[in-house]
């Protein structure tokens, strides 16, 4: 039976990344959140704690300064460096792409042994602002291991970046992708236990991601960053199991 992989983002430290391994994730997500605090001890632990349960990890740099990047992969060897900068603008047009596909060819060929993810845009279902999502995978395609598509808002929480809104991507264009493209992609974008098994259904991706939906919240209902629930996790990992065993028994 075909397995889809279950992904979760942001894990910093190896007590974390134990945590959800033992929950039953297949990959484990961490992000170094400046180019001038790169090297964090704590997520080296993680990515080790990773590959010694041979459970693969990815790792976001939010910088692409390519002497701290080549530091930074030498320092955590991740399985997979994944880059998630925006790719369009407030009015929907592709941003120049042509040095993001460089720079991923410069690090595939230093680092051979290491896959490349890039995130790929997607507008909120009936978005009045259309966003290219097709046309922008084609530009990365021949230099990407792994597609993960997540929700652009164009006001996004980390500016620059596309990621951790909490919000819903259309999943009727993220379903034109996985067909489309020669890329395995991950589906990302405002996914919980409540909607999973939903998005997995209609999409059929090769994986999928979680990160703001399962994370602990406050007094407020707020997620709290770099701090995962438990049960919630749990609860995505069976849920997407669930709808394995409804689609490919």
């Amino acid at each position: 039976m075909r397995r889809i992989a279950v992904q979760i983002y942001e894990i910093q430290d190896s007590r974390e990344a134990e945590a959800v391994i033992e929950l039953g994730v297949d990959r484990v997500g961490s992000v170094i959140l400046s180019e001038e605090h790169w090297k964090v001890p704590d997520i080296r632990e993680a990515i080790l704690t990773s590959k010694r349960s041979g459970v693969k990890h990815s790792l976001i740099p939010l910088f692409d300064r390519k002497e701290v990047l080549f530091r930074s992969i030498d320092y955590y060897e991740p399985d997979i460096i994944h880059f998630c900068e925006c790719l369009s603008n407030s009015e929907g047009r592709i941003t120049s792409c042509e040095a993001l596909v460089e720079l991923q060819i410069c690090v595939k060929e230093r680092f051979p042994d290491i896959d490349i993810m890039r995130t790929i845009p997607v507008g909120t279902p009936n978005s009045v602002q259309q966003v290219p999502t097709l046309e922008i995978a084609k530009f990365f395609e021949g230099a990407s291991d792994w597609f993960l598509m997540d929700t652009a808002l164009g006001n996004e929480p980390v500016a620059g970046f596309i990621g951790i809104t909490g919000r819903t991507g259309d999943w009727t264009v993220a379903r034109e992708l996985v067909k489309s493209s020669s890329v395995p992609v991950i589906l990302a974008g405002g996914l919980s236990p409540e909607n999973i098994y939903e998005a997995v259904r209609a999409v059929r991706p090769f994986g999928v991601d979680s990160c703001t939906r399962t994370n602990a919240v406050d007094d407020n209902a707020t997620p709290l960053r770099f701090k995962k629930d438990p049960k919630r996790v749990r609860a995505f990992v069976q849920e997407v199991r669930r709808a394995e065993q409804d689609l490919f028994q």
